[in-house]
């Protein structure tokens, strides 16, 4: 099976610390960061530096997702977004920032759909730092719930990165909102590698699974401390796909947070690995088409050769 001919990036970062603001970056370190220390990618990581490490891809297109930008400048970011994809063509389109459950939310998203290139918004809603603390989380309270209302009034969709024991709030949420579309990120974040995590792990995606408006990026599933591999990682991989469906999974790097456990070849070459014996068509979704219909990214914005 030889690569795919081009892949679509679903989930990429690009900064510069020196001249922007990134808190976590830049003040101080961020507590249970699940890679552990990230100082070699507090550093400027642009444009030219992703197609380095992308280079044995080709690389048609990619989704830039916001990177916790200077909280008092949300929408700044996506005019400093607009600048690269002048310069460099990339990224295709891009997933801003937002705080739903703030009073400027409604004029936040206003700014940010602005930009006929953000196609989505992220917020990690509120949430426990252990399965076993039932407490209610973020995407439950009322003033984050009529900010999510909003989305549909821009046509966003909504990136939604929250540990899989928040799931079952998360399916609450795709079903009160059908008409919007949901992304998972990063799987759902299926850390604890044991037996007993996967299975609670897997539980919490079948349920989310049900809703027909959420999808799922396959990315950010590095283990701390450990290679990552397509033996270590086709399990999850696999479980996903199976779940959701071809038509609702697709690939993305994590770059260049998941420099901290591999390279871009190693992810990718492990993605192609563990589809090695799927059709050429499901492997086209997986890589490329998927991402470009669930983020309706136009051609014009993808390098084909």
């Amino acid at each position: 099976m030889t690569r795919p001919r081009a892949i679509v990036d679903a989930h990429h970062h690009v900064w510069d610390p020196d001249a922007n603001y990134h808190p976590w970056l830049r003040d101080k370190p961020v507590s249970g960061f699940r890679y552990g220390d990230y100082g070699r990618i507090n550093r400027r990581y642009l444009v030219p530096d992703y197609l380095a490490d992308a280079r044995n891809w080709h690389v048609a297109g990619t989704v830039y997702v916001e990177a916790e930008w200077d909280p008092t400048d949300a929408a700044g970011e996506m005019d400093f977004i607009a600048g690269l994809r002048r310069a460099s063509g990339y990224p295709s389109v891009a997933v801003g920032q937002i705080w739903l459950d703030q009073p400027a939310a409604a004029a936040t998203l206003e700014r940010l759909a602005s930009h006929d290139f953000v196609r989505s918004v992220r917020q990690k809603p509120r949430a426990n730092a252990t399965p076993s603390d039932r407490a209610a989380g973020g995407m439950t309270e009322g003033n984050w719930r009529n900010g999510f209302s909003e989305l549909r009034k821009h046509g966003l969709r909504f990136d939604l990165q929250t540990p899989w024991w928040h799931l079952g709030e998360a399916a609450d949420l795709a079903r009160d909102f059908p008409d919007v579309q949901i992304i998972i990120n990063h799987a759902g974040l299926p850390v604890d590698r044991s037996a007993a995590g996967l299975a609670a792990w897997r539980a919490a995606m079948a349920r989310v699974a049900d809703c027909p408006n959420i999808a799922v990026k396959i990315s950010g599933i590095g283990t701390p401390g450990l290679p990552w591999t397509a033996d270590r990682n086709r399990d999850v991989v696999l479980t996903v796909i199976d779940l959701f469906g071809l038509e609702r999974c697709m690939f993305g790097s994590n770059f260049p947070v998941d420099s901290l456990c591999a390279g871009f070849d190693e992810i990718y070459d492990g993605f192609d690995a563990i589809t090695a014996d799927f059709s050429i068509d499901d492997r086209l979704g997986l890589f490329h088409d998927n991402a470009v219909r669930i983020y309706a990214i136009p051609q014009a914005w993808l390098r084909h050769a």
